[in-house]
């Protein structure tokens, strides 16, 4: 990675030259060669652009936004770059307030809403293309010959459907606003420093918390894309049955790989740190070190999702035996663990309580290790009143799925474990069985088996539709879909 140049904010590229990196190579710039620098570059203004597919859908959602909050300035921003080490950044991922509502995914970018007789007008205030006057574009860590061209103000109007506009001049002018306002805190450290005694934690908060509840029930884009997230993972799931000889060669990092490879390929990116657990490690909720050793014999739980270009992620789990094939006690417990998820994606429909996929998921895990002797003599109903079965389900079965992982993760609780389905809302559908390594109080030979199956499920008008269904779940389906795949 070359470092000639410091890395400069456009804020700064404005205020003040351009510095050089303390040990640069070169000692500074000569008169000669910065006004070379200033021409001879062809013009790249794109002409005629299409809107985005979601133009209309991220138009309709901030219609929605404007009636809740009338008459009050509202400030949503994408965020900024976040230092990984000195001077190299994490990868930049909008916000998802502000994804959802323009559909724009670049760094620095913020809509704001301002309020106007009948509703508000959005503006969407952007980086413009790097100054090629000031040296900007190849001085500036962030120029355009260091990190790529960026679209100018009017390619982005024609874009994202918004009036667009130079987010340097942004923060002045919120500053010198007057009105109601309220903003999505969290995200930009400038856009906050600037609306400083303009708003309050609470009233942001509001804010915050509707754009959550706004996204429990999906758009036709949003279920387009998280089918397409959808398979996607599958595809990854299969690429990692084809090589998990290579991984017990190595580790749990060659799945975790492989897969990485299928979410860049077909997508933006992992939704969220994939779960690649061999053997033990599959009894660690969020095992993300994927370091350990997998072994024939034993099983991989692997939790992970594709996102896509659009930031919509799946959220899929499938616990594969390594060599191909269960044991006799892994297929019991697997079997179990399914005919829980069965009894939860059956309880998925509208009309039903958001909880009710969760208890009948629970209720058939309680009967199963009260058959199992796990329990003593207590009835399922007992345990279940005591939660007993906790110490080996752990988690709740399921949560909204979206843009994040754990979608609508702000919404009120009335709104969301407390609500009610209905279609277009979207979730997951995951029980699991857990025997820790040193869990004396089961037989020696549960220990350290771990079982989650996990799928992505739409509320549909009349039920419901499993968008993850490419993947088998059943123990004889997918042993024959590994055995298949190997070849």
């Amino acid at each position: 990675m070359s470092e000639e140049l410091a890395p400069e904010t456009p804020e700064t590229a404005e205020a003040e030259p351009i510095k050089q990196r303390k040990n640069g190579l070169y000692p500074g710039i000569s008169d000669e060669l910065a006004e070379n620098m200033k021409s001879g570059w062809a013009d790249t203004e794109l002409h005629g652009l299409e809107p985005i597919a979601q133009a209309s859908h991220t138009a309709a959602r901030r219609a929605a936004l404007s009636a809740r909050f009338p008459g009050e300035r509202l400030v949503v921003p994408a965020g900024n770059l976040k230092t990984r080490s000195n001077d190299t950044e994490y990868a930049f991922r909008a916000s998802t307030e502000y994804a959802y509502l323009t559909g724009d995914l670049t760094q620095d970018g913020v809509l704001v809403l301002e309020p106007s007789e009948g509703g508000h007008e959005a503006t969407v205030y952007l980086l413009p293309r790097s100054d090629r006057e000031n040296g900007e574009f190849w001085l500036d860590g962030q120029g355009e010959l260091w990190v790529g061209r960026r679209n100018s103000l009017t390619e982005a109007e024609q874009l994202l459907g918004i009036p667009a506009k130079d987010v340097r001049e942004l923060p002045a002018a919120l500053a010198e606003a007057t009105g109601p306002v309220r903003n999505v805190r969290g995200h930009d450290a400038g856009i906050e420093a600037a609306l400083t005694d303009k708003v309050t934690a609470e009233r942001d908060e509001e804010l915050r918390v509707f754009l959550s509840e706004a996204r429990v029930v999906k758009d036709a884009f949003e279920i387009a894309e998280l089918q397409k997230a959808c398979d996607a993972t599958a595809r990854g799931f299969e690429d990692v049955v084809k090589v998990l000889d290579k991984a017990e060669a190595t580790s749990e990092r060659y799945i975790e790989g492989t897969f990485f490879l299928r979410a860049r390929v077909d997508g933006n990116d992992i939704g969220y740190g994939s779960i690649c657990a061999a053997g033990p490690h599959a009894t660690t909720l969020h095992w993300v070190r994927n370091d350990g050793a997998v072994r024939s014999g034993e099983l991989l739980l692997l939790d992970a999702g594709v996102e896509t270009n659009e930031l919509y992620t799946a959220d899929v789990t499938r616990t594969l035996p390594v060599n191909g094939t269960f044991s006799p006690l892994q297929r019991k417990i697997y079997d179990a663990v399914y005919e829980a998820q069965e009894a939860g994606i059956a309880a998925v429909k509208p009309g039903a309580a958001f909880r009710d996929f969760h208890d009948a998921a629970q209720q058939v895990l309680a009967r199963k290790l009260v058959e199992w002797g796990l329990l003593g003599d207590l009835s399922a109903e007992k345990v279940l009143e005591l939660g007993l079965q906790r110490r080996w389900t752990l988690h709740g079965t399921g949560h909204m799925l979206g843009m994040d992982v754990h979608d609508c993760a702000v919404a009120r609780t009335e709104s969301y474990v407390n609500g009610t389905l209905e279609p277009g809302v979207c979730l997951t559908v995951e029980p699991g069985l857990y025997f820790q390594a040193d869990d004396l109080t089961v037989p020696e030979e549960y220990r350290g088996i771990g079982v989650r199956i996990e799928d992505d499920i739409l509320v549909t008008e009349d039920g419901n539709r499993n968008l993850s269904a490419s993947l088998p779940r059943r123990a004889d389906e997918v042993e024959a879909w590994m055995a298949r795949l190997k070849g």
